[in-house]
Protein backbone atom coordinates (compact mmCIF):
# COMPACT_ATOMS: atom_id res chain seq x y z
CA UNK A 1 0.00 0.00 0.00
CA UNK A 2 1.14 3.76 -0.92
CA UNK A 3 -0.59 6.88 0.49
CA UNK A 4 0.11 10.19 -0.62
CA UNK A 5 -0.91 13.88 0.36
CA UNK A 6 -2.53 14.77 -3.02
CA UNK A 7 -3.41 18.65 -1.95
CA UNK A 8 -3.33 18.12 1.42
CA UNK A 9 -5.32 15.28 1.39
CA UNK A 10 -5.38 11.41 2.24
CA UNK A 11 -5.37 9.93 -1.20
CA UNK A 12 -4.60 5.69 -1.15
CA UNK A 13 -2.39 5.17 -4.60
CA UNK A 14 -3.77 2.76 -6.63
CA UNK A 15 -1.29 2.76 -9.07
CA UNK A 16 2.20 5.37 -10.20
CA UNK A 17 0.16 8.70 -11.02
CA UNK A 18 -3.47 7.27 -9.92
CA UNK A 19 -5.26 7.03 -6.69
CA UNK A 20 -8.14 7.53 -4.65
CA UNK A 21 -9.35 10.26 -2.39
CA UNK A 22 -9.84 8.62 0.77
CA UNK A 23 -12.30 10.62 2.76
CA UNK A 24 -14.62 10.35 -0.28
CA UNK A 25 -14.15 6.83 -1.18
CA UNK A 26 -14.98 5.79 2.87
CA UNK A 27 -17.82 8.04 3.06
CA UNK A 28 -16.34 9.84 5.67
CA UNK A 29 -14.92 6.85 7.51
CA UNK A 30 -11.61 8.40 7.47
CA UNK A 31 -10.79 11.66 6.98
CA UNK A 32 -8.82 14.09 4.75
CA UNK A 33 -6.08 14.64 7.08
CA UNK A 34 -3.09 12.56 6.04
CA UNK A 35 -1.61 12.56 9.83
CA UNK A 36 -4.70 11.63 11.32
CA UNK A 37 -4.51 8.42 9.79
CA UNK A 38 -1.67 6.22 11.40
CA UNK A 39 -4.20 6.94 14.50
CA UNK A 40 -6.00 4.25 13.24
CA UNK A 41 -3.21 2.36 11.23
CA UNK A 42 -4.85 -1.11 11.47
CA UNK A 43 -8.22 -0.29 10.52
CA UNK A 44 -7.43 1.78 7.90
CA UNK A 45 -5.45 -1.21 5.97
CA UNK A 46 -8.37 -3.21 6.64
CA UNK A 47 -10.48 -0.55 4.27
CA UNK A 48 -7.67 0.23 1.95
CA UNK A 49 -7.56 -4.15 1.10
CA UNK A 50 -11.58 -3.37 0.04
CA UNK A 51 -11.06 -0.07 -2.31
CA UNK A 52 -11.68 -0.52 -6.14
CA UNK A 53 -9.19 0.51 -8.15
CA UNK A 54 -11.96 1.88 -10.70
CA UNK A 55 -12.82 4.77 -9.24
CA UNK A 56 -9.49 5.94 -9.21
CA UNK A 57 -8.02 9.50 -10.58
CA UNK A 58 -5.06 10.79 -12.00
CA UNK A 59 -2.38 12.01 -9.37
CA UNK A 60 0.16 14.52 -10.58
CA UNK A 61 3.70 14.61 -8.70
CA UNK A 62 3.45 18.64 -8.43
CA UNK A 63 0.44 18.36 -6.54
CA UNK A 64 2.11 15.84 -3.89
CA UNK A 65 3.13 17.31 -0.39
CA UNK A 66 4.15 16.03 2.74
CA UNK A 67 2.37 12.87 3.46
CA UNK A 68 3.14 13.01 7.30
CA UNK A 69 2.22 16.82 7.66
CA UNK A 70 2.29 17.08 12.13
CA UNK A 71 4.10 14.08 13.60
CA UNK A 72 4.28 14.67 17.29
CA UNK A 73 7.99 13.22 17.31
CA UNK A 74 10.78 13.45 14.67
CA UNK A 75 13.86 11.27 15.53
CA UNK A 76 17.12 10.78 13.46
CA UNK A 77 19.90 8.82 13.97
CA UNK A 78 23.85 10.27 12.85
CA UNK A 79 26.73 8.20 11.68
CA UNK A 80 25.29 5.15 10.59
CA UNK A 81 26.20 3.53 7.52
CA UNK A 82 29.43 2.32 7.63
CA UNK A 83 30.64 4.12 4.23
CA UNK A 84 30.12 7.61 6.04
CA UNK A 85 31.65 6.29 9.12
CA UNK A 86 34.68 5.79 6.82
CA UNK A 87 34.92 9.20 5.12
CA UNK A 88 34.34 10.86 8.49
CA UNK A 89 37.43 8.94 9.96
CA UNK A 90 34.91 8.01 13.31
CA UNK A 91 35.29 4.89 15.16
CA UNK A 92 32.39 2.55 14.57
CA UNK A 93 29.35 3.52 17.38
CA UNK A 94 28.55 0.79 20.05
CA UNK A 95 24.80 2.61 20.12
CA UNK A 96 22.75 4.74 18.17
CA UNK A 97 24.13 8.45 17.68
CA UNK A 98 19.99 9.79 18.09
CA UNK A 99 19.24 13.89 17.97
CA UNK A 100 15.97 15.05 16.84
CA UNK A 101 14.11 17.41 13.88
CA UNK A 102 11.47 19.39 15.02
CA UNK A 103 8.46 19.07 12.95
CA UNK A 104 8.37 22.56 11.76
CA UNK A 105 11.72 21.81 9.35
CA UNK A 106 9.44 19.22 7.34
CA UNK A 107 8.56 20.07 3.79
CA UNK A 108 7.43 18.09 1.06
CA UNK A 109 8.69 15.93 -1.91
CA UNK A 110 8.82 18.61 -4.08
CA UNK A 111 8.85 21.97 -2.05
CA UNK A 112 12.07 24.64 -2.40
CA UNK A 113 14.28 24.30 0.21
CA UNK A 114 15.45 27.89 1.59
CA UNK A 115 19.09 28.13 1.40
CA UNK A 116 20.37 30.67 4.51
CA UNK A 117 24.05 30.49 4.17
CA UNK A 118 26.98 29.03 2.35
CA UNK A 119 27.39 25.96 4.47
CA UNK A 120 24.53 24.29 4.00
CA UNK A 121 24.27 20.18 3.24
CA UNK A 122 22.45 17.10 1.48
CA UNK A 123 21.84 14.01 3.38
CA UNK A 124 19.81 11.54 2.00
CA UNK A 125 17.85 9.71 4.46
CA UNK A 126 15.75 6.41 4.81
CA UNK A 127 12.62 7.60 6.18
CA UNK A 128 10.41 4.98 8.77
CA UNK A 129 6.88 6.37 9.75
CA UNK A 130 5.78 4.52 12.83
CA UNK A 131 2.27 3.04 13.22
CA UNK A 132 1.16 1.85 16.55
CA UNK A 133 2.19 3.05 19.96
CA UNK A 134 5.79 1.52 20.38
CA UNK A 135 7.33 0.59 23.61
CA UNK A 136 10.34 -2.12 25.23
CA UNK A 137 9.42 -4.15 21.66
CA UNK A 138 11.58 -7.10 20.51
CA UNK A 139 13.58 -7.38 17.41
CA UNK A 140 10.67 -9.48 16.50
CA UNK A 141 8.09 -6.84 16.84
CA UNK A 142 9.68 -3.96 15.43
CA UNK A 143 8.78 -4.20 12.14
CA UNK A 144 5.04 -4.76 12.70
CA UNK A 145 5.44 -1.57 14.72
CA UNK A 146 6.35 0.60 11.50
CA UNK A 147 3.61 1.90 8.90
CA UNK A 148 6.01 2.57 5.90
CA UNK A 149 9.17 4.38 4.76
CA UNK A 150 9.70 7.23 2.69
CA UNK A 151 12.26 9.19 1.25
CA UNK A 152 13.74 11.96 2.88
CA UNK A 153 16.74 14.19 3.53
CA UNK A 154 18.50 15.45 6.38
CA UNK A 155 19.09 18.99 5.13
CA UNK A 156 22.06 20.31 7.61
CA UNK A 157 23.59 23.72 8.33
CA UNK A 158 27.46 22.84 9.13
CA UNK A 159 28.85 26.03 10.91
CA UNK A 160 25.70 25.99 13.07
CA UNK A 161 26.08 22.33 13.69
CA UNK A 162 29.72 23.03 15.40
CA UNK A 163 29.72 26.36 17.21
CA UNK A 164 28.67 24.77 20.83
CA UNK A 165 30.87 22.53 22.63
CA UNK A 166 28.38 19.95 22.29
CA UNK A 167 27.37 20.52 18.98
CA UNK A 168 24.38 21.90 17.87
CA UNK A 169 22.41 18.99 15.64
CA UNK A 170 18.59 19.39 16.48
CA UNK A 171 18.94 23.40 15.36
CA UNK A 172 21.33 23.05 12.98
CA UNK A 173 19.19 20.02 11.29
CA UNK A 174 15.75 22.02 12.15
CA UNK A 175 15.93 25.20 9.91
CA UNK A 176 12.66 25.89 8.09
CA UNK A 177 12.29 23.17 4.85
CA UNK A 178 15.43 21.41 6.53
CA UNK A 179 13.22 18.13 6.09
CA UNK A 180 11.72 16.91 2.95
CA UNK A 181 9.83 13.59 3.27
CA UNK A 182 7.62 12.10 0.58
CA UNK A 183 6.45 11.88 -2.19
CA UNK A 184 4.50 8.29 -0.52
CA UNK A 185 4.46 6.53 2.79
CA UNK A 186 4.91 2.55 1.01
CA UNK A 187 4.42 0.01 3.46
CA UNK A 188 7.23 -2.94 4.18
CA UNK A 189 5.17 -5.39 2.52
CA UNK A 190 5.35 -3.92 -0.95
CA UNK A 191 8.84 -4.07 -0.72
CA UNK A 192 11.05 -7.41 -1.55
CA UNK A 193 13.26 -6.56 0.73
CA UNK A 194 12.78 -3.61 2.81
CA UNK A 195 16.43 -3.77 4.87
CA UNK A 196 18.21 -3.23 1.02
CA UNK A 197 16.95 -0.64 -0.83
CA UNK A 198 19.15 1.70 -2.88
CA UNK A 199 19.42 4.63 -1.98
CA UNK A 200 21.01 8.09 -3.93
CA UNK A 201 21.45 11.92 -4.12
CA UNK A 202 22.29 14.05 -7.26
CA UNK A 203 23.08 17.80 -6.94
CA UNK A 204 22.25 19.58 -10.43
CA UNK A 205 22.13 15.75 -12.37
CA UNK A 206 26.04 14.19 -10.93
CA UNK A 207 25.35 11.49 -8.23
CA UNK A 208 27.14 12.67 -4.70
CA UNK A 209 25.39 9.62 -2.71
CA UNK A 210 25.03 6.39 -3.87
CA UNK A 211 24.39 3.40 -1.52
CA UNK A 212 22.66 0.69 -0.17
CA UNK A 213 20.26 0.62 3.07
CA UNK A 214 21.88 -2.48 4.15
CA UNK A 215 25.00 -0.72 4.72
CA UNK A 216 23.06 0.58 8.25
CA UNK A 217 25.12 0.12 11.00
CA UNK A 218 21.99 -0.10 13.13
CA UNK A 219 19.11 -1.55 10.88
CA UNK A 220 15.57 -0.25 11.20
CA UNK A 221 14.53 -2.91 13.36
CA UNK A 222 17.20 -2.11 15.41
CA UNK A 223 16.40 1.38 15.83
CA UNK A 224 12.94 0.66 16.88
CA UNK A 225 13.87 -1.24 19.28
CA UNK A 226 16.55 1.08 21.07
CA UNK A 227 14.09 3.91 20.43
CA UNK A 228 11.34 1.79 22.65
CA UNK A 229 13.85 1.47 25.08
CA UNK A 230 14.64 4.83 25.66
CA UNK A 231 10.89 6.56 25.61
CA UNK A 232 7.68 6.12 23.90
CA UNK A 233 6.92 6.14 19.74
CA UNK A 234 3.82 7.39 18.64
CA UNK A 235 2.13 6.64 15.84
CA UNK A 236 2.91 9.14 12.88
CA UNK A 237 6.36 9.81 14.71
CA UNK A 238 9.37 9.69 11.71
CA UNK A 239 12.56 8.34 12.23
CA UNK A 240 15.62 9.90 9.91
CA UNK A 241 17.76 6.39 10.22
CA UNK A 242 21.05 7.59 8.93
CA UNK A 243 23.10 8.71 5.36
CA UNK A 244 25.79 6.95 3.58
CA UNK A 245 28.59 8.54 2.22
CA UNK A 246 29.33 11.48 -0.24
CA UNK A 247 27.83 14.65 1.80
CA UNK A 248 29.12 17.50 0.54
CA UNK A 249 31.02 18.67 3.95
CA UNK A 250 33.32 15.54 3.44
CA UNK A 251 34.41 16.07 -0.02
CA UNK A 252 37.46 17.53 -1.74
CA UNK A 253 36.74 20.50 -2.26
CA UNK A 254 33.54 20.70 -0.37
CA UNK A 255 30.25 20.74 -2.20
CA UNK A 256 27.39 22.67 -0.10
CA UNK A 257 24.01 23.68 -1.41
CA UNK A 258 23.28 27.06 -3.34
CA UNK A 259 20.57 28.87 -4.71
CA UNK A 260 19.73 27.41 -7.45
CA UNK A 261 21.07 24.40 -7.29
CA UNK A 262 18.38 21.13 -7.40
CA UNK A 263 18.35 17.99 -4.83
CA UNK A 264 17.15 14.53 -6.57
CA UNK A 265 16.52 11.85 -3.73
CA UNK A 266 15.78 8.60 -4.77
CA UNK A 267 15.11 5.31 -2.64
CA UNK A 268 14.23 2.09 -4.92
CA UNK A 269 10.92 1.37 -4.11
CA UNK A 270 9.49 4.22 -2.85
CA UNK A 271 9.80 7.06 -4.90
CA UNK A 272 11.72 10.11 -6.05
CA UNK A 273 11.87 13.60 -4.53
CA UNK A 274 12.99 16.58 -6.58
CA UNK A 275 13.32 20.01 -4.42
CA UNK A 276 14.96 23.20 -5.73
CA UNK A 277 17.06 25.56 -3.66
CA UNK A 278 16.48 29.07 -3.06
CA UNK A 279 17.53 31.99 -1.17
CA UNK A 280 16.09 31.60 2.81
CA UNK A 281 13.92 35.36 3.26
CA UNK A 282 16.77 35.62 6.07
CA UNK A 283 20.45 35.06 6.22
CA UNK A 284 21.84 32.76 9.20
CA UNK A 285 23.89 35.05 11.98
CA UNK A 286 26.56 32.96 13.80
CA UNK A 287 27.34 33.66 17.53
CA UNK A 288 30.42 32.04 18.44
CA UNK A 289 31.26 34.34 20.95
Amino acid sequence: MRIASDAGRLTLMTGARMGVDVQTESGGQFGADPQAVYDRWDEFRQWAATVDAGSARPVEPSTLGLPTPSPRQVFAVGANYADHIGETGRETPKDLAIFTKFPSCLTGPFDPVAIPSEKVDFEAELVVVIGRRTEQVSAAQAWSRVAGLAVGQDISERILQRTSPRNQYCMAKSMPTFGPVGPFVVTPDELSDPDDLAIRCEVNGEVLQNGRTKQLIFSVAEIVVRLSQLCILLPGDLIFTGTPAGVGSLRTPPRFLSPGDVIVTEIEGLGRMENHCVPAAVRLEYRTA
